[in-house]
């Protein structure tokens, strides 16, 4: 397994693609566990963006996303059908020709027989010349990895065997780490002090979330970094602020 290293910030994007996710017909699973999944090693979500299957959206997206992250993973469009695109546009973002992947045809042939082996389903073997394959244990058709983009079938669990093959390959970086305060105030009568304790530890992301509990408002306050000292320092500023006003508060379990 790769070793992560620890003191440098490595960063990811996502880009969803496909009409039925814009469209509201499907609902994106994808992203709640590819952010889980990366977060426990050490490599942060950092950007998602969701596309239509139109191939100079993907292309756009995928050039601008490469360059300013260390990791791109994609999901959806690598299917048999007509607007399975995602393979093409990689391969015209990167400039390479689209090709039938030799290994990636040799698996599909061993995995259909003669007469379900259509000329639509060997289309899965399509990939960017020179890009390598991330294996499938689900329903074999490989997804494939081409320099810093690594491009998923959009159904969640064979995106999520995807990424379980990719790990061992994953470099990552600092993880971050969080905790949670939950404070039986309006989000508006925080705001003050949350703006002060931020601007006192800069490298820290600190978020407000506002709830109603049993007719109560209350926010429940995260802190993350990857400095789990300064994570203590700036809640212990937080939850002395709130005994000088009087307020109401207890630590949740925070997950990063």
């Amino acid at each position: 397994m790769t070793i992560a290293n620890e003191t440098k910030r490595v960063t990811a994007a996502l880009l969803i693609i496909g009409n039925e996710i814009l469209s509201g017909r499907t609902v994106d699973a994808n992203l709640p566990y590819l952010a889980a999944f990366l977060g426990k090693i050490g490599i942060r979500l950092m950007e998602v963006r969701v596309v239509p299957d139109i191939e100079a959206e993907i292309v756009d997206a995928v050039n601008t996303l490469r360059h300013k992250m260390d990791y791109v993973f994609t999901t959806g469009g690598i299917g048999p059908t007509h607007d399975d695109i995602t393979a093409a546009a990689v391969a015209k973002a990167f400039e390479r020709e689209l090709i039938r992947h030799p290994e990636a045809e040799r698996r599909l042939i061993a995995f259909y027989p003669p007469e379900r082996r259509t000329e639509a389903r060997m289309k899965m073997a399509e990939t960017p010349e020179g890009a390598e394959l991330i294996d499938n244990p689900v329903s074999v058709a490989p997804g494939f990895i081409v320099e810093n983009v690594h491009v998923m079938a959009g159904v969640p669990k064979i995106m999520q065997a995807m990424l379980d093959m990719l790990k061992p390959r994953l470099i990552g970086g600092a993880v971050v780490q969080s905790r949670t305060l939950v404070v039986f105030a309006g989000e508006g009568d925080m705001a003050a002090a949350l703006g002060q304790i931020q601007g006192r530890f800069a490298e820290l992301d600190i978020g407000s979330y506002p709830f109603f509990r049993m007719d109560k408002p209350g926010t429940s306050i995260v802190i993350r970094g990857d400095d789990m000292a300064r994570i203590d320092a700036a809640f212990a500023e937080l939850e002395a602020y709130c005994a000088s006003k009087g307020v109401e508060t207890r630590e949740e379990l925070s997950l990063a």
